[in-house]
């Protein structure tokens, strides 16, 4: 196991996601069924997990076929592009008069289907395979990814509009951007 690269993972991955579509979808669906954490919170860990294993190969097996100068050049203005991307804030619009879920399994599989949905193209996912290009561990890489996602979603399905009105995520949203563009300066300088 990587531990560096299960750290790194971690780090980016939660900071980003402070503020991001998929956290405000756990906002929504929180005050949505606010008497289910525990299935909103697992279906959030198995999408994530799932998302976050493929996109994680998929930049590991790219990693394996193209050449490391062409490869350092991809990843560098990859993780500009994030840090970027990371400081145009995100908005989900909630549709009052859907029809709700019932009963635990729905809102498990519900919050399954739209966290892996959303997550599709998301800047998470995109730092996912980033990162699972840059380093050998697609485990660490996996894991890193999806312990980052939950230490930002959690908090925010048990907490509820309190964890958003406390955290600067503006300042977050900075930090986070700081580093990725941190790691593409670094990837195409030093690597």
């Amino acid at each position: 196991m990587d531990f560096y690269g299960l750290f790194i993972s971690t780090g980016v991955v939660a900071l980003a996601e402070i503020g991001d579509k998929t956290q405000l979808l756990s906002l929504m669906l929180a005050a949505r069924y606010p008497k289910h954490a525990w299935p909103i919170v697992w279906g959030i860990l198995v999408a994530t997990l799932i998302n976050h294993a493929c996109a994680a190969y998929v930049g590991h097996w790219a990693a394996s076929f193209l050449s490391a100068d062409l490869l350092r050049w991809i990843l560098g203005i990859g993780f500009l592009a994030i840090g970027l991307w990371l400081l145009i804030p995100d908005k989900l619009d909630e549709d009052e008069n859907a029809k709700q879920a019932k009963g635990i399994w729905q809102i498990f599989i519900l919050i399954s289907t739209l966290f892996f949905l959303a997550e599709m193209g998301d800047k998470t996912q995109i730092a996912t395979i980033a990162l699972g290009a840059k380093y050998e561990s697609v485990l660490s890489v996996t894991l890193g990814t999806t312990l980052g996602m939950m230490l930002a979603n959690a908090p925010a399905v048990w907490l509820g509009k309190q964890f958003t009105k406390r955290l600067p995520i503006r300042i977050v949203h900075l930090v986070a951007a700081f580093i990725f563009i941190a790691l593409g300066l670094i990837t195409l300088v030093w690597s």
